[in-house]
């Protein structure tokens, strides 16, 4: 029987069999990947009088913001005076989200983008959601002095940070802040510090990954939008990098196989149990509504969140296995106490290394 070690160590030796012939290309692979991330990680370079320019720009802050395995499941709209969000349903994912609540959580963080880099451009935007067949959000934009706040000077620094973290606590101050940028609109937000608790939030992310491990459909979609090499994240601009999350970027051939190879129950949990005694807390967003306004709403306070963690040198990632696996979900709202709300998601914290960023497609794959 060949061991995970003796496995590594033959992909390596195929690999190194091959450097003299592909080194070239992998540093040219590489230098595109920078690029790339050069591109879509920055702040504009001044404000343009030029209105359909900026506009376009308000845009391209808000495809930074996070969407659920990095879909990007949105398509904008843009008039003379507003910016319409959409959802963009060919991106779904139906296994892990089958309600298509990460969908406009995510739309939600995009808005909340937008809403910081318009102040910061002196309009102010109104958000209205329109619960017709289209279900767009719309930003409409009317002149106001600029800020530029923290959370949009955030914007380019945020990131979803899913390696270990030092295990250092955040300080009662820095949690205020967090506390406070993380609710409002029908949304609220626990926060779990204490080690008991935090340990009790890892028993129910180790259920729900055992549930979701067992659903091929969803092992599929999970592997359908990860891209194992600095080329596939560049070709695609979408989807999760494995670098991203501190794996090792590889060919897809190989990514593949050792997806198969590495991604058990049991490795996935051993991850989980380190990332979160690693992290200084847990905060839960709760939502006083079940339906896609309300979750908006969530995606816009995660946003705040993210950004004023991001402000503070914090970084953040999901643990949403409890609230996306649907027969857990009862069972961990009753473990908070949150009676009949509806825990959306699950975000651990703490000080930790920056990793490479994800990358997001060009305004012009967004915009309808």
């Amino acid at each position: 029987m060949v061991t995970r070690r003796e496995f590594i160590a033959s992909a390596s030796a195929a690999i190194g069999g091959l450097a003299t012939l592909t080194s070239c290309a992998s540093e040219t692979i590489a230098d595109s990947y920078e690029n790339a991330v050069r591109r879509t990680w920055h702040h504009s370079e001044g404000r343009s009088g030029d209105k359909p320019a900026l506009l376009r720009e308000l845009v391209r802050y808000a495809t930074l913001a996070p969407s659920s395995h990095n879909t990007q499941c949105w398509k904008f709209h843009l008039e003379d005076g507003s910016i319409s969000i959409l959802p963009d349903l060919s991106r779904r994912c139906p296994a892990v989200d089958p309600d298509d609540h990460h969908l406009f959580v995510s739309i939600g963080c995009a808005a909340e983008n937008l809403v910081q880099a318009a102040l910061a451009n002196g309009l102010k935007a109104n958000v209205a959601y329109d619960d017709s067949a289209r279900r767009t959000l719309r930003l409409l934009l009317e002149p106001t002095k600029a800020v530029a706040t923290s959370l949009f000077n955030a914007i380019p620094e945020r990131q979803s940070t899913r390696g270990e973290y030092d295990g250092e606590p955040i300080s009662t101050g820095e949690l205020a802040l967090l506390e406070k940028a993380g609710q409002g609109g029908g949304v609220r937000i626990l926060l779990l510090t204490e080690r008991a608790a935090m340990e009790e939030v890892l028993e129910y992310v180790v259920q729900g990954n055992a549930a979701q491990m067992n659903d091929p459909a969803f092992v599929e979609e999970l592997k359908a939008w990860i891209r194992f090499s600095a080329g596939d994240a560049v070709r695609t601009a979408d989807g999760l990098y494995a670098a991203s999350s501190g794996n090792p970027s590889v060919p897809a051939w190989l990514g593949s196989l050792l997806f198969g190879w590495f991604f058990t129950p049991k490795s996935e949990n051993d991850k989980y149990a380190r990332h979160v005694r690693s992290s200084a807390g847990v905060a839960i967003f709760v939502s006083e509504a079940e339906n896609p306004a309300q979750w908006i709403e969530v995606g816009r306070c995660y946003e705040r969140f993210a950004l004023q963690s991001a402000a503070l040198g914090i970084r953040n990632a999901m643990l949403n296995q409890p609230v996306e696996v649907s027969a857990l979900r009862p069972q961990f709202a009753a473990f908070l106490g949150v009676g009949g709300r509806r825990p959306d998601l699950v975000v651990r914290f703490g000080r930790g290394p920056t990793l490479p960023p994800s990358l997001r497609r060009p305004v012009e794959a967004v915009l309808t």
